[in-house]
């Protein structure tokens, strides 16, 4: 049986914050490890914001271009909520741990610094699920 458009916009934002959860996840285990270079807690936790900030802006039907600049997406979410640039106005200092750091030759990332993404990556979840709570509670649509 077909979906109605709202169940494919459903379907899409479930599958982006299912998607940005598990970087959240990932990243947070990250944390607990013992290593020296934490770049890839940093990076998952940026992914995680970026991909909450796109299942926000998928479900206000808001077009994104393909990038990992979070200021530009804040830019976007804010045509919808334009508390998101005051409250999350922090992203950008995640977005270089998108690419910047995750090549050889790049500074290490340490503990404090990743942790701190992590922190921000739960702030930007958080945000984004007070914005869409009356959404999501209320089911798939039918």
């Amino acid at each position: 049986m077909p979906r109605t458009p709202e169940q494919v916009v459903w379907d899409f934002v479930q599958s982006w914050l299912a998607k940005a959860k598990t970087d959240l996840r990932v990243a947070a285990h990250i944390l607990d490890m013992e290593m020296t270079d934490y770049a890839s807690a940093a990076f998952h936790a940026q992914q995680s914001a970026e991909k909450y900030m796109k299942a926000f802006l998928v479900r206000h039907q808001i077009a994104f271009p393909k990038t990992h600049y979070l200021e530009d997406l804040l830019d976007l979410a804010a045509e919808k909520d334009k508390s998101l640039t005051i409250e999350l106005a922090f992203v950008a200092s995640l977005t270089p741990f998108a690419v910047e750091f995750r090549y050889p030759g790049a500074e290490d990332v340490y503990l404090e610094m990743a942790a701190q993404a992590v922190q921000d990556a739960t702030r930007v979840q958080a945000a984004v699920l007070e914005r869409l709570s009356d959404y999501l509670a209320s089911g798939r649509p039918v």
